[in-house]
């Protein structure tokens, strides 16, 4: 088989792992028991080694659908052929309980809805990455696969063959006649475990459904563009760790964010740049719930300081604080995409942002959810004091570069953020704190930002002090309230940012580069899509200056609008995109349904609004 497109997959999950699902009905990647698990199939890493779970119909050419049961996580995969139709249910049961032995299944049902169809199913597992052996042995009942560290049974009435990789089988189905296809652990001395009935297979979709569509109901949004935000907070939530609270910043691993390219990353972790835009997304939209969990998850981090008075920035979902990077070379890589990287080595890096946002979304957790306690304030006005040693240091930036620290303009405006946001919330709660210092060093780093952050000759903030080279993360300005919307500053980097690459800005048709990364300085090799999150920061700033100016929101709305249409089919998106049009990089990704979610929220706020 040859390598789908990025954009071709759908995704299912039961908030601890998530599949994604080919619209040829093949299941390419799954990582079991959890997100960071090592892989079970990996096929989008290396079509021949990477294993896959396989459903299509024999002897058809005619292109299948894919689409989202209404308000669920329930993927239907639609084949059609001369003499039928046929569909493929997708889901992992949410919301059972504690004693349901179908807890932590992936269950495939397939169904003819007209005429007659034949099936082939491939179930070839590739353990730890395709690196561990395993042994076959084939029921009545299914199939059981076992490796030293993982056993998995494949309950099914359809009679399975196995072969060198796992089990095979070709089968006919009628109109009205449907067959199911459990996968789940099994204990390393299990056989193969029953299937569900017919009527309990409905009844796991059935209850499956109502939890989806109930999870949705608490969702406050109203405005323009529902459906797109549904899916988005549908997407999140799919992508939350629900044993700890985290999110994974995506479900995959070493897509590329360049064709055949080396940027290829593994994001299967939480990171704590995303805690405001976390916090934001989800209570603007009515989710406390997530919001809370998350906050606490990060709470337990911010307790464990580094050697030297450090965070960390990315976490493993179970708070564990070594990531370290590793290649697997016996992986092709998609579509020749390598390295392929597990693990993270950017979570021993410096990157100073981290406190504003982290301050950020614990002054929203205050002001929108509950008031925080005076144990949590002790460890903030440590961190505080802490920046105000510190906030001057180099680092590495936002984007996690490798070409060594820079005195980075976000970092530093997101040093002015946590001073700004400790300040507030010591004034709102009358917390004790050295405020005079806090207040000198915010004005501190302000006047910094606006001298040394500032480029009189490209009349725009650029990404680093000494330079002239543009950045989008500082379309957060307006976003933080560092500036307002309608600055001449602002403005003149927005002015600078929407030029095209031709002309040295960033914006092409739309769409926004996070910097030009053919420079070099951030230490890679090679070019990188087009970054959907910075496309989405965009719209958001031109929406808050169109408060004032109408053109601006207009513009804003043009923007949005086109960039829903580079959702794939089910309406998610990946980090970027190529010059194709194409999805790159990890998908689905958080955060730019975060991203999505906050523009959608401030755009039709400012539409609403009558000038």
């Amino acid at each position: 088989m040859a390598y789908l497109p990025i954009e071709d997959y759908g995704i299912i999950g039961n908030m601890r792992t998530a599949a994604l699902v080919g619209l040829n009905g093949s299941i390419d990647w799954l990582c079991l028991p959890h997100f960071d698990s090592p892989s079970v199939f990996a096929a989008i890493l290396d079509d021949e080694k990477g294993g896959r779970f396989e459903i299509t119909v024999v002897g058809t050419d005619l292109p299948p659908k894919q689409l989202y049961w209404p308000d669920t996580n329930v993927l239907v995969t639609r084949f059609y052929a001369t003499g039928g139709v046929a569909e493929i249910l997708d889901f992992m049961p949410a919301g059972l309980p504690p004693e349901s032995p179908w807890h932590h299944q992936l269950i495939r049902r397939v169904r003819v809805t007209q005429g007659s169809m034949e099936f082939q199913v491939r179930c070839h597992p590739a353990f730890n990455y395709a690196r561990t052996s395993h042994q076959t042995r084939v029921t009545k009942r299914g199939a059981s696969f076992h490796s030293p560290d993982l056993s998995l049974g494949l309950a099914t009435d359809i009679p399975l063959t196995p072969d060198d990789r796992g089990v095979r089988a070709v089968f006919p189905l009628q109109e009205g006649q449907s067959a199911v296809f459990v996968l789940g652990p099994i204990e390393a001395d299990e056989s193969c475990r029953s299937r569900p009935s017919s009527g309990e297979a409905d009844e796991l979709f059935e209850h499956t459904v109502k939890y989806w569509r109930r999870w949705l109901s608490r969702c406050t949004y109203t405005g323009r563009w529902r459906e797109m935000v549904h899916r988005s907070a549908l997407c999140l939530k799919l992508l939350t760790f629900e044993p700890t609270g985290a999110i994974v910043a995506a479900p995959t691993c070493s897509l590329p964010e360049s064709p055949g390219g080396v940027r290829n990353w593994d994001y299967r972790y939480t990171w704590m740049r995303d805690a405001a835009f976390t916090v934001y997304g989800f209570l603007k939209i009515g989710f406390t719930e997530e919001a809370d969990r998350f906050l606490k998850w990060l709470g337990e981090r911010a307790k464990e300081v580094e050697a030297d008075g450090t965070l960390q920035i990315v976490y493993g979902i179970d708070g564990r604080h070594d990531l370290t990077e590793q290649t697997l070379d016996h992986l092709e890589g998609y579509r020749g995409a390598k390295p392929v990287r597990i693990g993270n080595g950017a979570y021993n890096q410096l990157q100073l942002d981290i406190y504003g946002e982290l301050l950020d979304a614990v002054y929203l957790y205050n002001k929108h959810v509950m008031p925080i306690g005076y144990d949590a304030w002790s460890r903030i006005r440590r961190r505080l004091d802490w920046l105000c040693d510190n906030w001057q240091q180099p680092d590495e930036g936002i984007w996690e570069t490798r070409g060594g620290r820079r005195q980075f303009v976000y970092s530093k405006l997101m040093c002015w953020v946590a001073m700004d946001r400790g300040l507030r919330l010591a004034d709102k709660r009358s917390f004790p704190a050295d405020r005079a210092r806090w207040l000198r060093v915010r004005d501190q780093i302000y006047e910094e930002i606006m001298q040394r952050g500032w480029n009189a000759e490209r009349r725009a903030f650029v990404q680093h002090y000494d330079s002239d080279s543009l950045d989008a993360s500082n379309l957060i300005m307006p976003l933080v309230f560092f500036l307002s919307p309608n600055d001449p500053r602002m403005l003149d980097t927005l002015a600078a940012i929407t030029r095209s690459p031709k002309s040295g800005g960033l914006v092409s048709d739309g769409l926004v580069y996070r910097y030009d990364s053919e420079t070099g300085e951030d230490g890679l090799h090679g070019k990188e899509g087009t970054f959907n999150m910075c496309t989405f920061w965009l719209v958001e700033a031109l929406a808050r200056a169109g408060r004032v100016d109408r053109a601006k929101s207009n513009e804003a709305r043009l923007l949005f609008e086109r960039m829903l249409g580079y959702a794939n089919h089910v309406g998610l998106y990946s980090e970027e995109i190529g010059n194709g049009g194409e999805a790159l990089g990890n998908f689905p990704q958080a955060f730019t349904h975060l991203s999505l979610i906050s523009a959608a929220f401030n755009l039709d706020r400012t539409l609403g609004k009558k000038n």
